[in-house]
């Protein structure tokens, strides 16, 4: 966003700096020169505004091809950034066209009654009653996958199995999906399983406002008691800004009418809903909120009470690494019992194990379906996972310094010999500094620190920047802009990869100040919070 004076400006300051003539030593000379030549390239790409648009869509690399029609000298900046989103739809309608897209869900139901619900002492006798059976009375495996035909067109096939307690079936279904407008969409629908006739749909998604939108599901299911038809139909408005309506029709097998409102925010996700309807209506009330970590935790809770019963439920999921989710929830109901739903989202599969404990409420399962997997996750994450992470972290972060072995040594060689050809500059910048009891900086520092005690063994990788510091001082001021300072005159990463700050200790009207930036952050010194207190 550097205006052209503020280019012409940057430009004479480094030429200055960088001139060979102003270097005897033939080394010192022979630095300069190339220092002074990538000067003179980078302005004259900046200060040409077709040059500078292609650099900053494309960098380099755009400079260094030829024949694309991007380059053409009558082109103006805007129409260039025109040219590049017209060939990033392009490239992006090539990646749609070979991307499918799966989605599976496996659920596992496991029947653990037998670790509370225990027989009475005369079946002690019976072979294998004296350790509780845990079986597994039921698995649920659907699989779901896109096949964009057209930019508008995409074909669905999706499939499932189910099987509880010895009996079980499936079925494949086949959906072509059609975006009629940027408001609505279309969907037909075609199934058929062993335990289900054939099946026919259509789905009809409309945005009748920015801010309100319908859709209608309608269904034939034939079978041996004849033709079974269902009707759903779904309104929805926005509220305000954070805040969903819905109002849902449902005409068929299970007639019922819900109405619900959603409020979603950064830090909390909150639902209430109402359905009255055969068989079942109930009322029902979900809060998660949302802590802003690193993990993304998220705690939650749901009262749920209807003609069915009661069911409380509350839980938690954390983020355990970069693609999967780890969840648990312990549902409490009558006269449902006692239950521990475990969850595990990797990428766009879902593994679900619903743990049935006791058809009874009793605290000794509602104590350990809260505390047991509160213990095997911690010490899953400190023994296992943890480990793991930090293993992964430093495969990756080696082979991104290899990759970029080459090119940081050739950064830090520039940044040495721009270092030495800072010398002089910054001998005069001091003493006229010092004449007016302005800014000095004593000492700087760049890379990684390590201040946390937890990462005490951690190595810390920081290089001295005072002289580039203090050669960028002008008029007893410095200004850094949000950009990484690995880009400034004099410096270079010295930790690929990893978080990095400038810590800076300055004096200013002969008194000192220390200030700790991260390494995206604007900077701008001197300030009355830096200071040192004296009695500190």
């Amino acid at each position: 966003q550097a205006s052209q004076e503020e280019l012409k400006a940057a430009y004479r300051r480094l030429c200055m700096l960088y001139h060979p003539d102003k270097h005897r030593d033939p080394e010192l000379k022979s630095q300069a020169e190339r220092l002074f030549n990538l000067v003179h390239q980078a302005y004259e790409v900046l200060s040409d505004p077709q040059t500078r648009a292609i650099y900053d869509i494309y960098g380099r690399r755009g400079l260094e091809m030829e024949g694309w029609e991007v380059v053409e000298r009558k082109r103006t900046p805007a129409e260039i950034r025109e040219e590049f989103e017209r060939l990033q739809r392009e490239r992006e309608e090539r990646r749609l066209q070979q991307r499918t897209n799966p989605k599976g869900t496996i659920s596992v139901g496991i029947d653990a009654t037998d670790l509370f619900d225990r027989y009475d002492e005369e079946y002690e006798d019976v072979p294998g009653s004296s350790f509780p059976q845990i079986e597994i009375n039921k698995m649920h495996i659907s699989q779901s996958i896109e096949a964009p035909l057209t930019s508008t067109d995409t074909a669905i096939l999706s499939g499932n199995l189910s099987t509880q307690n010895g009996n079980g079936g499936g079925s494949i279904n086949v959906a072509l999906r059609r975006v009629t407008s940027a408001k609505g969409w279309g969907e037909l629908e075609f199934g058929a399983g062993d335990l289900q006739g054939p099946l026919f749909g259509l789905k009809i998604f409309r945005n009748l406002t920015p801010r309100c939108f319908i859709s209608t599901n309608c269904a034939l299911q034939f079978s041996s008691r004849g033709v079974r038809p269902g009707l759903t139909t779904v309104l929805a408005r926005n509220l305000d800004k954070n805040t969903m309506g819905y109002l849902q029709w449902r005409w068929g097998i299970q007639s019922a009418m819900n109405t619900s409102i959603v409020r979603d925010t950064k830090t909390s996700h909150f639902t209430m809903a109402l359905q009255l309807g055969i068989p079942h209506s109930f009322m029902m009330v979900s809060y998660q909120h949302k802590f802003q970590d690193e993990d993304q935790t998220r705690v939650k809770g749901s009262l749920k009470a209807g003609f069915f019963g009661t069911i409380v439920e509350y839980g938690a999921e954390r983020k355990i690494s970069r693609h999967s989710v780890l969840g648990a929830t312990v549902s409490v109901g009558v006269p449902q019992g006692v239950s521990l739903k475990i969850k595990l989202n990797r990428a766009s599969q879902t593994y679900f194990f619903p743990v049935h404990l006791t058809d009874q409420l009793l605290p000794s399962a509602v104590f350990y379906a809260t505390v047991g997997p509160l213990v095997i996750y911690f010490a899953m994450h400190r023994l296992i996972i943890k480990p793991y992470l930090r293993a992964q972290k430093e495969r990756e972060l080696e082979k991104q310094r290899e990759s970029t072995a080459s090119d940081i040594l050739q950064k830090k060689q520039e940044a040495e010999a721009a270092v030495r050809l800072m010398q002089e500059s910054v001998r005069r910048i001091i003493e006229a500094e010092e004449a007016r009891m302005g800014l000095i900086v004593v000492n700087a520092w760049y890379g990684k620190f390590v201040n946390d005690n937890s990462r005490k063994n951690e190595k810390v990788k920081v290089i001295d920047v005072t002289v580039p510091l203090q050669c960028l001082v002008k008029d007893s001021k410095l200004i850094l802009t949000e950009a990484s300072k690995a880009g400034l005159p004099g410096f270079y990463d010295p930790c690929v990869g990893e978080e990095k700050s400038l810590k800076v200790l300055y004096q200013f009207r002969g008194v000192l100040h220390q200030v700790m930036s991260a390494d995206n952050e604007a900077l701008r010194i001197p300030k009355q919070s830096h200071r040192i207190d004296a009695d500190g």
